[in-house]
């Protein structure tokens, strides 16, 4: 009989998240035997030093790795464990996309009547605007519509919008040509971005909507579908009509303004804003303000973000220079092109973890 230190098969099965027919599978297979099997029922006892591999095993396995690369896995040290690992998930991936596009192509083929035409727009034009304003997209379980972007197409504009409730950016295109339809949907983020990106050499793309997305259709390439999420975009409109008066603008280098959030230690970036100039601040007390030149007007104000949320409305933003428009140290800033406005980010300020 065995000890009192081995694990019956059920027990162990519970432990490491297996079931009893997958631990008599992995032990046909090599990969895990049992360290001990009554001879006269053949009953299967594991020891508790079993539990960590049979974890792993799973683990590995609900990843959908082979056995052979299973097993190469846990009998490799650290360093090559997470290279094989990383060499999975590299082939899961290049497999999911090479399905994507044979999905795509199937789409195509089904789809070839035409959809309701949208809107035609230049290909390297939307697909700079797309990759623009996505970077303001969450990506959270249970919130779909944060994931994908609201395209609004008019006869005289199409308007592209995102928001992660921290940032919302909007961007604004002139058709390339004349359009008389208005439509309105909130469209899958990857997949438009994967879209655009194929089409960013087309001079044209042509825009049709139809009941489960819209597809891009351009001239000598595949047409690619993108799907439409059901669920309903935040009402930024709204929100856009209840900011409240700027009471302080600055203007000030894009590349300048970029360097300086970069040179600065920590996660939290606050703005000093007077007649001066901008200083941007540390959260850390002993790093110094970094002083930035800037053409500004108001009241004098400062005003805290997360890194997270300023660097990527900096950084998107469109020309030489940078427009703040700021509200109060409380109220969203408007940061936007000095001389273009067709791209705006709105970004929400923290509160200071200390005393200003």
């Amino acid at each position: 009989m065995p000890n009192d230190e081995l694990i019956p098969i059920g027990t162990f099965a519970r432990r490491s998240g297996l079931t009893s027919s997958a631990l008599r599978f992995y032990a046909d297979s090599g990969l895990l035997q049992p360290a001990e099997v009554d001879p006269v029922s053949g009953y299967r006892y594991y020891s508790t030093d079993q539990v960590a591999r049979a974890t792993a095993l799973r683990q590995l396995r609900e990843l959908a790795m082979p056995l052979a690369a299973v097993e190469a896995v846990l009998g490799s040290g650290v360093d090559e464990a997470s290279r094989l690992l990383d060499e999975h998930v590299a082939t899961v991936v290049g497999n999911a996309a090479t399905v994507q596009q044979k999905a795509a192509v199937i789409k195509s083929a089904l789809g070839n009547a035409s959809g309701l035409p949208i809107v035609i727009v230049k290909g390297p034009v939307l697909a700079d605007a797309v990759e623009q304003v996505l970077t303001a997209a969450a990506y959270e379980p249970g919130m779909l519509a944060l994931t994908g972007l609201r395209i609004e197409a008019g006869p005289e504009a199409v308007t592209l919008t995102a928001t992660d409730r921290y940032r919302l950016s909007t961007r604004t295109l002139a058709p390339a040509e004349p359009s008389s339809q208005t439509w309105a949907g909130t469209i899958h983020g990857d997949e438009l971005r994967a879209a655009v990106a194929a089409s960013r050499r087309s001079p044209l793309v042509r825009l049709e909507a139809v009941s489960n997305g819209i597809w891009l259709r351009v001239a000598d390439r595949a047409d690619r579908h993108c799907r439409l999420l059901p669920e309903e975009f935040p009402d930024y409109r709204l929100m856009l009509a209840s900011l409240g008066e700027v009471t302080t603008r600055a203007t000030v280098s894009k590349d300048l303004f970029l360097r300086a959030l970069e040179e600065h230690s920590g996660e939290r970036i606050g703005l000093h804003v007077t007649d001066h100039g901008v200083n941007v601040m540390s959260a850390d007390d002993g790093h110094p303000d970094i002083p930035l030149p800037a053409t500004a007007t108001g009241q004098a104000l400062r005003i805290w973000f997360e890194l997270t949320t300023l660097y990527p409305a900096v950084s998107t933003a469109i020309g030489p220079d940078v427009l703040l428009d700021l509200r109060g140290h409380n109220q969203p800033v408007t940061i936007r092109s000095a001389d273009r406005g067709d791209l705006t980010t709105l970004a929400m300020p923290v509160k200071s973890d200390h005393s200003a």
